[in-house]
């Protein structure tokens, strides 16, 4: 069974889920490693019964949420990807930050990606990748905690500072030897990208990557998002690469509206 969503989960809320914690666990059960499911899988992952999953998929099926095809496989449907397209931080900061981008990846035709913070996750709302670039596991959509992430230590590093601490004081998930599970080296990692203004993820997901990303600012001077590109990490100059970045994270942050505080 996939797990609800942590503002759905009964032993977190203090009771039974509701007609809508139920709705949303059947959409929830879909994700990159289970984008089709049968109904049989829904009922399963979603935790609810076989009747349960069959109501409530049929009026999301009807509502376009998600599609049924010839096999009697769900899908995600068209209808959501409308709806989600009308967020502000998903294809409308894409939209806007798409260019800068475009010209990272055609100065360094390496992996460059665009995140914004959800949570404790950072989600990926655009990848730009060339053939020779270094193997990520990355997709638009994709989530990863922030301490492991160029892109979500960028975004943690200018967060809530309780947000900060409670994230630091939480269980630090380890993708490889060099994963930051510590929470004073985090600190002192968050501290040192806002005294920089860039952050450095040295092979936390992989061994053989590293990213330097750098926040986006939106016109009130409050970090929206942030901009990364990811190299390989036996070849990785990191003192090039921050000044790519940077470049490519003030011009979105001037598109969305920021200007730099002058004396």
């Amino acid at each position: 069974m996939t797990a609800l969503p942590r503002d759905l989960d009964p032993a977190r809320t203090g009771g039974a889920p509701t007609a809508t914690d139920r709705l949303l666990s059947v959409l929830a059960a879909f994700d990159h490693q289970h984008p089709a499911l049968c109904l049989t899988d829904i009922s399963r992952r979603a935790g609810l019964s076989l009747t349960t999953a069959h109501r409530l998929v049929g009026a999301l099926t009807e509502w376009g949420a998600l599609e049924r095809d010839e096999s009697g496989v769900y899908h995600v449907g068209l209808r959501l990807w409308e709806i989600a397209a009308l967020a502000p931080r998903g294809l409308a900061l894409r939209q806007i930050a798409l260019p800068y981008l475009e010209d990272l990846y055609e100065a360094t035709h390496e992996n460059v990606q665009l995140a914004v913070r959800d949570g404790s996750d950072v989600v990926y709302i655009e990848w730009l990748s060339g053939r020779s670039a270094v193997g990520v596991h990355i997709r638009v959509g994709a989530r990863w905690p922030l301490h492991a992430t160029g892109v979500g230590l960028a975004l943690l590093a200018h967060g809530d500072p309780e947000f900060q601490e409670e994230y630091c004081a939480g269980t630090l998930a380890s993708f490889t030897p060099y994963t930051i599970t510590d929470p004073a080296r985090l600190r002192r990692e968050l501290a040192g990208v806002r005294r920089t203004g860039v952050a450095v993820s040295d092979r936390q997901v992989t061994e053989d990557a590293l990213s330097v990303a750098a926040p986006v600012r939106t016109a009130d001077g409050s970090v929206t998002a942030a901009v990364s590109i990811v190299v390989p990490q036996a070849d990785a100059q990191v003192p090039v690469l921050v000044p790519a970045v940077r470049v490519a994270a003030r011009g979105i942050s001037r598109a969305l509206g920021w200007r730099p505080e002058r004396p």
